[in-house]
């Protein structure tokens, strides 16, 4: 059994938009990977004309919305740069016997996020000292954000239909439900550190630290 991985297409979002697209992405895997009894519940942004589904977990919402936050944080850090946030899929597994009955966790599915985070400047108008008429600067800068907008719902759908096909042509590597009453596989979700190092310094320290999801091979 291999470790699969899904490197979703990047998008170009404006800060404001970082929250209602990265729900959006998360709660989508975490639906298709959802285990038991969910209850489904749909999703309309308010960005953007598209609906998707969550899981009807509030434990998952309440968690989701904490790493959100935590890579907003980050981002105001460190603006205009892209960024990389790791789902990561595991199960637990007893080491072999030994004094002190350790278990590892064995990583099964991987999903990359990749954002690349951009200021624009904000809209205003002007009036021109020339006597010839010119273009409003400000009705320039509403025409580009209005299909800047545009294009990113229409990556946001493609990165939504990969997720379904890859979800519907990557089912063999899914281990055994562990258990029956719960409602998600064991995750963790990754974004970058605090430092300039970036993620993967990040995840590096954390694997020194607690132990990283080993990768199935």
């Amino acid at each position: 059994m291999n470790c699969e991985v899904c490197r979703l297409k990047e998008l170009d979002v404006e800060h404001f938009e970082i929250r209602e697209v990265l729900r959006c992405i998360l709660h989508t895997i975490f639906f298709h990977r959802a285990l038991g009894l969910v209850r489904p519940k749909d999703i309309d942004l308010e960005l953007f004309e598209i609906t998707y589904v969550q899981c009807g977990d509030v434990d998952l919402e309440k968690k989701i919305d904490e790493k959100i936050d935590q890579f907003i944080g980050w981002v105001e850090k460190h603006p205009n740069k892209k960024s990389q946030i790791c789902l990561s899929f595991y199960e637990v597994k007893n080491k072999q016997p030994s004094w002190f009955n350790k278990t590892e966790r064995l990583c099964w599915e991987q999903w990359y996020i990749n954002l690349n985070v951009t200021q624009h400047a904000k809209l205003h108008s002007s009036r021109s000292h020339h006597s010839k008429p010119v273009v409003d600067p400000g009705e320039r800068a509403m025409e580009e954000r209005n299909a800047r907008r545009v294009a990113l719902e229409v990556a946001l759908r493609e990165v939504l239909f990969q997720i379904i096909k890859f979800v519907n042509e990557k089912k063999d590597h899914i281990p055994s439900i562990p258990n029956s009453e719960i409602k998600t596989f064991p995750y963790e979700i990754s974004i970058p550190s605090s430092s300039e190092s970036g993620f993967g310094m990040d995840v590096l320290k954390r694997m020194l630290q607690t132990g990283h999801p080993t990768m199935l091979s």
